[in-house]
């Protein structure tokens, strides 16, 4: 989860680099780098410790699965 609040951090980040940068290839670069990242280190965490966020950022298991823990803030 720390990995995963990092990356969060950094695109966050980039995100306001870029509203004032639009053109900078290089951020734009590292932002889709980090982008990636981010979403393999989310999959290995919902693939051991179940869904992260609601609402269709996440798949559910079958049966619903949603409620089951541990809650992201306990891992």
């Amino acid at each position: 989860m720390e990995e995963l609040q990092a990356v969060d951090f950094v695109l966050v980040e980039l995100t306001l680099y870029l509203d004032t940068h639009p053109q900078d290839q290089s951020a734009i670069q590292q932002f889709n780098q980090f982008a990636k990242q981010r979403k393999q280190i989310k999959r290995a965490i919902e693939s051991k410790y179940g869904p992260l966020q609601q609402y269709g950022n996440s798949y559910s298991g079958m049966p619903w699965n949603w409620s089951d823990g541990p809650w992201p803030w306990q891992l």
